[in-house]
């Protein structure tokens, strides 16, 4: 079961934002959504699913999502994997050729503050029930 940090969250189609990931727990608030708040300085509002290129990408860039942090009960990513992505990051991904695939249904209304939802359109994937991705 999902807690809910916003009942009221939408997604960048306008509709209910739909969890993420629950394996892994992703969030700012580590309830599977990509939901965002006023302690969320990163807004990480992106559901994305994680590809090897990327990770290369996030690694080199700063931010390595693929090591295990067992001490911050991070299991590590891998290819495949749901991640709620900060907007910039992602942006910054994209302007360099390495964003990966999105979920619209899972992506939060306030990532069209960074990215245009026409952008966001051209890299979606659409949710499964399983809450894995199918192109």
């Amino acid at each position: 079961m999902t807690i809910r940090y916003d009942e009221g969250a939408r997604n960048v189609m306008g509709g209910e934002l739909k969890p993420c990931s629950l394996d892994p727990v992703t969030g700012f608030y580590r309830n599977g959504c990509c939901e965002t708040g006023p302690h969320d300085l990163g807004l990480h509002t992106v559901c994305a699913v994680m590809t090897a290129d990327f990770l290369e990408f996030s690694k080199a860039t700063g931010n390595d999502l693929s090591t295990p942090h067992p001490e911050l009960n991070f299991p590590g990513l891998k290819p495949g994997d749901r991640w709620c992505l900060c907007a910039p990051r992602w942006k910054e991904a994209l302007d360099a050729g390495m964003a990966p695939q999105v979920v619209l249904e899972c992506t939060h209304e306030e990532t069209l503050a960074i990215v245009t939802l026409g952008v966001l359109k051209d890299h979606a994937v659409t949710a499964s029930s399983d809450g894995r991705s199918s192109s």
